[in-house]
């Protein structure tokens, strides 16, 4: 048994769940520490996170990018590095002890590969990676005997109510969606919104690219083909819900009529913090629920005709082979179309 903190690399530590996960690193009476960063093209940022925390290893995925690093944030000890395939390195070394896959899209496979393929726990952020290949990813955890935990909230909800049964006593998995800022839109009005209006979650602070996929549902179906391969359940096990709060994270319905479901306030920080403490639980930085006030939960079915992603998502993990792979590409080019204006 050993107090060595667990070592950490932050693929993606310049975005939302990145910057989340610092500050719950930065807040983890030393239980945690930071050996490797990396950033695309956020510089600035990169900079400074690299000078407070002062990692092994600093990574610049984009070589353009890096000739503009502040290179005096550099510590004796940081050696900065540029390009995926450094990327790659660094995720598989052997004084890394947790990957967070954080980075967005498909950019982030190749670091979530190389982390498997060395046997490291990743906590994953990334559902790009299951949605592409998620049964060549899930055949790798398990022949490397590496270990996949979500960072998704909705999967981490999962994956804790899971543990309140055998696998084959569950009957099914139910995913909760908020419905995000267009819920209760028209179709009509769905043909003319905006990108402010997409950009306003009602419940979460999040990237641009996932905040665009909550208003259109398709986060919801790329989470369906996730949950499908990290859990190995049949697609026929996955049903979504409308739950405008999203405090129910998610459900798991088991046999017996038993449904367990994990419940906090809307804040990445907690299953962040489940992910790299697990299978221990420490006081967390994450808000927590008031059970001394008044509140209600709805949940309702959602409308497949206006929002018809989910039925993408359904038919993606039934098909499988390179259908993940085509439904992500073609989104990530309509996302990035649609925030180009």
């Amino acid at each position: 048994m050993t107090n060595r903190p667990k070592q950490v690399a932050v693929l993606g530590s310049t975005g939302s769940i990145g910057r989340s996960t610092l500050e719950v690193i930065d807040h983890s009476d030393g239980r945690l520490s930071v050996v490797a960063l990396s950033g695309n093209t956020n510089v600035e940022l990169l900079a400074r996170q690299t000078a407070h925390f002062r990692p092994r290893w600093v990574v610049l995925t984009d070589s353009t990018a890096a000739g503009s690093f502040d290179r005096s944030c550099l510590s004796a000890g940081t050696e900065l590095l540029v390009g995926s395939e450094a990327l790659e390195r660094v995720a598989a070394k052997d004084d890394v002890d947790t990957v967070v896959s954080a980075i967005v899209g498909s950019a982030g496979l190749l670091g979530t590969w190389a982390a498997l393929a060395a046997g490291k726990r990743v906590a994953l952020a990334n559902k790009e990676t299951l949605v592409i290949a998620g049964e060549l990813v899930t055949r790798l955890a398990r022949e490397r005997r590496a270990e996949i935990i979500p960072v998704d909230s909705e999967h981490c909800a999962v994956f804790q109510a899971l543990q309140a049964g055998r696998r084959e006593e569950v009957r099914r998995i139910i995913l909760t969606a908020s419905g995000g800022p267009f819920r209760n839109h028209t179709a009509e009005q769905l043909a003319n919104v905006t990108i402010d209006e997409a950009l306003e979650h009602p419940t979460w602070k999040m990237g641009q690219k996932i905040t665009v996929d909550s208003a259109t549902m398709m986060n919801k179906a790329l989470e369906i083909v996730e949950a499908r391969w990290l859990f190995d359940l049949d697609p026929d096990q996955i049903t979504v819900t409308i739950h405008p709060q999203s405090v129910v994270h998610s459900v798991v319905e088991y046999k017996d009529g038993s449904a367990i479901a994990q419940l906090s306030p809307p804040d990445m920080k907690l299953p962040i913090q489940y992910a790299l403490d697990w299978p221990e639980r420490h006081e967390g930085v994450s808000s927590r629920l008031d059970w001394s006030q008044p509140w209600r939960l709805d949940f309702e079915p959602p409308d497949v005709e206006r929002f018809e992603a989910l039925e993408l998502g359904l038919e993606v993990a039934r098909r499988g082979g390179t259908t993940g792979a085509v439904l992500n590409g073609a989104n990530e080019a309509a996302v990035a179309a649609f925030l180009g204006g």
